[in-house]
């Protein structure tokens, strides 16, 4: 009995939502850091619909647990889109109209995770095409026909161009705005609770990855109207929620047109509660997955150099920063669980200790999440691109289908996140019992 009652003030505890201080968070008073990854698909998995398995998603979790993942970045959002490579099907099937099958299926992770003491980071929007995002919006607001990036005819840039759009079209911001409501008051079918009372959720993001729109001036003339839609929509969330935290889901400089000011201005508003940045040295021209040897060393150094940067950006706001999207590619570009892994596990390991060295030393970086948690999924087809119907991994479907997915088969990987995870639940460890 003595032994029962001492977990009692433990899970109250746990039950509590997450809070910032200062540069830090904390969760039942003591200090908050966290092992995460990226699992955008439970939604799916959870689903009571036909890409539901329920079964596989619970098997997931208590992987990850095991490992010492504790905090899940996940996708709250995907409207239905006629672009090649976006997922269907879609929560939202057209503006307002949603599939209840996947919000189920969000009830039930979250119902889940909450057995399990993890955390959710949802994120409500896209500015990708993979999950229709804001280039649905906009189609929806506006009739237009939208601009795929598998048409050669307009590629990324002229998709971009469209997808920022989105920030100064009235019509489509109010159908987020909509949309955005319905969710954070939504009452899980599981527990009963609203998503705005639950505490297993840690935050609500903005959006996946949003930017003012390209490089240059592209992007330059959005600015002023992104910092307003950036403080409005936070503003907005926490009208609606008086719980939990909101941060953007930003990339960090790279995601704010390459500009240090750019992204301090938008992230100033008292509105967002703490940083992200993200770490993509493929899509970057950092690394050559076929000339690993050569190019890791290199990207490396320049993720040293931006993880650093994004510090220095959290003490000039006085604001918490999480990594929360770094990942690299197998070795030779192969896509297989299994196959060899040796550039990506030396990449995290030395990501890790960055993380851990900067937390140790009272940084303002609380945990990172991995890009992505992919499981016991693999890719189906030899191009690994997914088709409707494919499981699930960790890449989205504009992706090859293992490229940066964390399969339960990479068992050297997994060693190296549990042992992060426990680095860091002895930091906290500590670190509670210095503030005593």
């Amino acid at each position: 009995m003595l032994s029962s009652c001492s977990l009692l003030p433990w899970l109250q505890e746990r039950d509590e939502y997450i809070k910032v201080q200062g540069q830090h968070f904390e969760h039942g008073g003591k200090p908050y850091y966290f092992t995460g990854a990226n699992i955008w698909y439970t939604c799916y998995l959870g689903s009571s619909g036909i890409t539901g398995d329920r079964s596989r998603l619970k098997r997931e979790l208590d992987i990850m647990i095991a490992n010492g993942i504790t905090n899940l970045r996940m996708l709250a959002a995907s409207e239905q889109s006629s672009m090649q490579r976006s997922i269907k099907p879609a929560i939202q099937i057209s503006a307002g109209i949603c599939d209840d099958s996947l919000l189920v299926g969000l009830d039930f992770t979250l119902a889940e995770m909450a057995k399990r003491h993890m955390h959710a980071v949802l994120y409500l929007n896209n500015y990708w095409e993979w999950s229709g995002g804001m280039a649905q919006y906009m189609v929806w607001a506006t009739g237009n026909e939208g601009a795929d990036p598998e048409d050669p005819q307009k590629g990324y840039g002229g998709f971009m161009d469209f997808s920022a759009k989105f920030y100064s079209t009235p019509e489509a911001v109010r159908l987020y705005y909509d949309y955005v409501k319905k969710i954070v008051t939504r009452k899980n079918s599981f527990n009963g609770r609203r998503y705005y009372d639950d505490p297993t959720i840690m935050s609500w993001q903005l959006a996946n990855e949003p930017r003012p729109g390209r490089d240059g001036g592209n992007g330059r003339k959005n600015l002023s109207i992104f910092y307003r839609w950036i403080d409005s929509s936070a503003r907005y969330i926490h009208s609606l929620d008086t719980n939990h935290l909101v941060s953007t889901g930003s990339e960090g400089k790279v995601g704010c047109i390459q500009s240090e000011e750019a992204f301090l201005e938008a992230h100033k508003t008292n509105y967002i509660d703490y940083l992200t940045f993200h770490l993509w040295p493929l899509n970057w021209g950092w690394f050559n997955p076929n000339r690993f040897a050569e190019t890791l060393p290199s990207s490396e150094e320049n993720a040293l150099k931006y993880f650093n940067l994004h510090l220095a950006l959290a003490r000039r706001l006085n604001k918490p920063i999480v990594m929360e999207e770094f990942g690299i590619g197998r070795d030779n570009g192969e896509l297989l669980p299994g196959t060899p892994t040796s550039a990506r596990d030396h990449y995290i390991h030395f990501l890790y200790q960055c993380v851990y060295d900067s937390a140790r030393n009272n940084g303002p970086i609380a945990g990172s999440n991995i890009w992505s948690w992919g499981g016991e999924a693999s890719a189906q087809h030899q191009d690994g691109m997914w088709k409707k119907g494919d499981p699930f991994t960790g890449d989205p479907p504009q992706e090859p289908q293992g490229r940066n997915s964390i399969f339960t088969l990479d068992t050297a990987t997994l060693a190296i996140i549990h042992h992060h995870a426990l680095q860091l639940q002895r930091l906290e460890i500590i670190d509670t019992m210095n503030a005593r």
